[in-house]
Parts: structure tokens; C-alpha cells; sequence
């Protein structure tokens, strides 16, 4: 690159941020004050997503690099969450975000998206869609497999969902670690699903969810937990971990290491009471398992450092990024 071209961008905040209002306000007005475009996004609608876009001009042409995330800008909880981010510059997700980002300024309106699926247009319908899918393999006599790891798990339709795939057959394993009105464990309704929570050191923040696709799992990541104001009230945004490799080790490293978690989880019963799952012969706590991984040999990334180490960073283009750092340095 020769230069560094600068143009006049709107910038995005949101007020509806909780226990963040006051600072956003006073940000919004300085920036206003300061002459720049600020928007606020869509009446009636927080916005909850987590997305950034970067587009940059190259030698070759420009260039999209998208980062996205299952938790929040916030250099303070970062440190305590537990969350993913995804590095990327797959051309049709970047279509998604970059016509995402066109609707919070007003510019456009929801489209049917190529990868992603964005609340409140299409994200509730696509995991509706996804957990029939297993359903139906199940009635065919086929195995039928979820995992979902989220904070809350509220929604009536989502619920609805989850109990008839376990009437189907449907081995379900949620990892809920707040508010579950989900009952599992009731035969004849929910007697193939399991739920769980680990409380510990770290806020487990992520929301990461597996489909068994007969043979074919897909791996999802998103913003948005199962409850009625992330499906109806805000803009929220899941999407698509595609890399073979990073999808097994999303599947390996952190669904299954919480499954295995003999320390910190508990697992609720159909009376509605959570009971500790008692200790194997051999300790195995998830969040000090990662944090030996991601400190000592961090198979994630070279992004994945100091400390922001608790943040998972997730990397699909290792020639695009690869060649960006290599020019920083």
C-alpha cells in the first residue's frame, strides 16, 4: 500500500447497552458535536449483534475482512467471558454483513442472506429449521444428535422444538448456564434431553450450536441466546464455522470438554433442581483445561495472546491474515 485513503464513515452506538447507557450517550454526543454521521439503528430493536468489517484496499483489489463474535467489544469482559471470534473473509459472508451493516445505518432491508441468519428476520426460523432436520432423521431411523451451548434457554417455540426431536429420538445435551424453562428428563417429552451448567472461574458467555446432520455436523456460532427479546426484539446474528478443522475442535475442545466437566457442572432433573455431577477418579475442570491450552500451546491461533487469551479467536483464511501480519511487522 501506498497511502492510507480516509473517507467519511457513519458511526454505529447503541444506548440500549446495559449498564453502559450513560458513557454511550455521552460518546454520542461528543462524536455529534465533533461533526460525525452517528446513527443509532433501528427503532424499536437493540442492536445485540457482533460484527466488524474492514475494507481495504489492496494491491490486488479491495479486500473484506470480517470479524465475528459470540461476545461483546468490551476490553473489561473480555477478560472474564468465555466467547469465540471469528476471523474470515469468506466473500458471500461478507455480503452478509457488509448488507447487515447497510440496514442498522437505513440503507437497506433484510434480504434472503447466503450464510448468516439475523433476528428478527430469519434466526429463530433457522434453528427452528435445523432442529427438525434432526427430528426427521430420527423418524427415519437415522441418529439424530444436538448440542447447544448457551446462557438462557426461554423461547416457547424453541422449547416446543427441542421436546419434539427428543419424542423423535433426538439425543439433545444443552449446556445452559442461566435461566433454562426446559424440563428434561420427562418420558414421553424431553426423556433424551440433558442439561447442563458449569459455573466457574470464567462466565462460559459463548453460544455454540451442533447439529449431527447425519454424517455431516454443522457447527454454528451466534450473539443470540433461545429467548423471545433475542428472537423478536433485537438484531442478533448467527453464522457458520465451515473450516473442517476449526469446526472439530469447537466440537472436541469446548462441547465436548463441558460434557466431561466432573468439577464445576451440575446437570438439572425434571423436579427443576440442579444436583452436582459427582467426581469421576480423575478432576476434569474445562475452564482450566482451556486456559492450559490456549496459554501453553494454543492450537487456535497466533492471534490468541496476551490478555486477551480467554478470548477464543477462530482463524478460516490463514493466507489472508497470514500475509496482513507479515506486512504489519
Amino acid at each position: 500500500m501506498t497511502g492510507v485513503q480516509t473517507c467519511a464513515l457513519p458511526i454505529f452506538v447503541e444506548l440500549k447497552a446495559r449498564f453502559d447507557e450513560d458513557n454511550n450517550i455521552t460518546w454520542a454526543r461528543e462524536l455529534e458535536a465533533a461533526g460525525v454521521h452517528v446513527v443509532y439503528g433501528l427503532l424499536g430493536l437493540k442492536t445485540h449483534c457482533k460484527c466488524l468489517l474492514v475494507v481495504r484496499r489492496e494491491e490486488d483489489g479491495i479486500r473484506r475482512y470480517l470479524h465475528l463474535a459470540t461476545g461483546n467489544y468490551n476490553p473489561t469482559t473480555a477478560r472474564i467471558y468465555q466467547d469465540f471470534g471469528l476471523l474470515t473473509c469468506n466473500p458471500d459472508m461478507a455480503d452478509d454483513i457488509t448488507t447487515l451493516f447497510n440496514i442498522l445505518t437505513g440503507f437497506s432491508d433484510f434480504p434472503e442472506w447466503k450464510k448468516v441468519a439475523v433476528a428478527p428476520n430469519s434466526l429463530l426460523a433457522k434453528i427452528i429449521d435445523l432442529v427438525h432436520r434432526e427430528r426427521d432423521l430420527a423418524r427415519a431411523g437415522k441418529p439424530g444428535r444436538i448440542i447447544a451451548k448457551l446462557n438462557s434457554i426461554v423461547d416457547e417455540t424453541a422449547i416446543r422444538a427441542l421436546y419434539e426431536a427428543s419424542c423423535a429420538g433426538v439425543k439433545i445435551d444443552l449446556i445452559c448456564r442461566g435461566i433454562c424453562c426446559l424440563r428434561p428428563g420427562i418420558p414421553d417429552v424431553s426423556e433424551n434431553i440433558r442439561v447442563h451448567s458449569v459455573v466457574g472461574r470464567y462466565l462460559e458467555h459463548s453460544r455454540v450450536f451442533y447439529f449431527g446432520n447425519d454424517g455431516h455436523p454443522e457447527v454454528w456460532l451466534s450473539s443470540a441466546d433461545w429467548m423471545p427479546r433475542n428472537f423478536y426484539r433485537r438484531i442478533e446474528l448467527m453464522f457458520p464455522i465451515e473450516s473442517p478443522e476449526l469446526k472439530m475442535r469447537i466440537i472436541e475442545r469446548t462441547l465436548g470438554f463441558n460434557l466431561e466437566d466432573n468439577v464445576k457442572r451440575r446437570e438439572l432433573q425434571p423436579s427443576g433442581a440442579w444436583i452436582r455431577v459427582p467426581p469421576g477418579k480423575k478432576p476434569f475442570n474445562v475452564q482450566e483445561t482451556l486456559m492450559k491450552v490456549l496459554t501453553e500451546n494454543s492450537p487456535f491461533s497466533e492471534l490468541t495472546i496476551g490478555r486477551a487469551a480467554k478470548f477464543i479467536l477462530l482463524r478460516e483464511d490463514r493466507d489472508d491474515f497470514g500475509r496482513i501480519i507479515k506486512k504489519k511487522n
